[in-house]
């Protein structure tokens, strides 16, 4: 979820679930060592529970990052050994590291040496030619013996070579009884299921399988579904939100953020997907993606997106 997940999306996120663990997008160990800490990896308090998803493959540099990581506050390290781009293959993190298990564990245990919370593994089920049975196994056992014990598994082989990183999204076949024989095989670790899951009632299915699932695209695209999320996995009473009042929680958090620094466009962004399905929901986004980019562009923009789809829903139900 590079460049999707950000501090803005996860607040946005968060204001319809207060259970589900949300995740940072892939920050570089070697950016937290050099950039700009508080850009990289600040956050709100109000998105808690968040981890911070780091990448690379040198263990002092990872052990650094995840110490930084803790004392920014994050609840969780993740390690992720799954992103398949270019990009992530010339530094030498990301999936290509699934072909060296002893070194991701060398990472791994410097990580848990420097932190307290959490550090857990985000992976696939394999690259290129890898068996998928048995060299999924020996990565696991082989990081698993340094007392990591949660491994999020995306359900695809990434193809490094000859594929783009859109296409290792779409093209590899999903093969979700893969992870299920994970679990069975592992029961003391906390398995996690990823990857094409577009709704609450498929992650439902994997829930007698494994013990959680990740949602990605589906969340960024289709967010409302985040809002039933603490009903009917978390065992709350059923929501009683509606997509304006999401709106109304953002409006105080876009002032805020709008007066340290301006563009509006960061951050409703993350919010297009909000009415999606819905009447209006064409007008929403219109709005918002043909004004929020402008110069000076404020809150006043969501009013008037918000606006447009009460708008719409007013005249459908005249026309009725």
């Amino acid at each position: 979820m590079m460049d999707w997940s950000d501090r803005h999306c996860r607040f946005f996120h968060r204001q319809m679930t207060r259970h589900a663990l949300l995740y940072t997008e892939m920050v570089t160990a070697q950016a937290i060592r050099h950039g700009d800490r508080e850009r990289l990896i600040g956050f709100d308090p109000d998105e808690q529970p968040v981890a911070l998803q780091v990448g690379g493959s040198d263990p002092k540099l990872l052990a650094e990052a995840a110490k930084w990581g803790e004392d920014f506050g994050y609840c969780e390290i993740n390690l992720n050994v799954g992103c398949p781009s270019d990009r992530v293959q010339e530094g030498r993190f990301g999936a290509c590291l699934m072909v060296e298990p002893g070194l991701v564990a060398e990472g791994v245990a410097a990580m848990r040496e420097a932190v307290s919370v959490p550090v857990t593994v985000k992976c696939r089920i394999g690259i290129d030619d890898q068996d998928e049975d048995e060299d999924l196994d020996r990565f696991v056992a082989t990081v698993a013996a340094t007392g990591c014990g949660t491994f999020i598994v995306h359900a695809r082989k990434a193809w490094l070579e000859g594929l783009s990183p859109k296409e290792n999204r779409e093209i590899p076949p999903l093969d979700y009884e893969r992870v299920y024989r994970l679990k069975k095989s592992r029961p003391g670790l906390t398995i996690i299921i990823n990857g094409g899951i577009a709704s609450l009632d498929e992650a439902e299915a994997h829930l007698p399988h494994v013990d959680g699932v990740m949602l990605g695209r589906a969340a960024y695209h289709t967010p409302w579904i985040l809002a039933d999320v603490d009903h009917r996995l978390f065992g709350e009473a059923p929501p009683a939100l509606t997509r304006a009042d999401i709106v109304a929680r953002m409006k105080p958090y876009i002032t805020a953020e709008l007066a340290r620094t301006p563009g509006l466009a960061r951050i409703t962004r993350h919010m297009l997907g909000l009415f999606h399905g819905e009447p209006g929901g064409r007008f929403w986004r219109r709005v918002l993606s043909e004004n929020a980019h402008r110069r000076g562009a404020g809150v006043e923009i969501v009013d008037q997106a918000l606006a447009a789809v009460a708008e719409q829903v007013h005249r459908l139900e005249a026309a009725e």
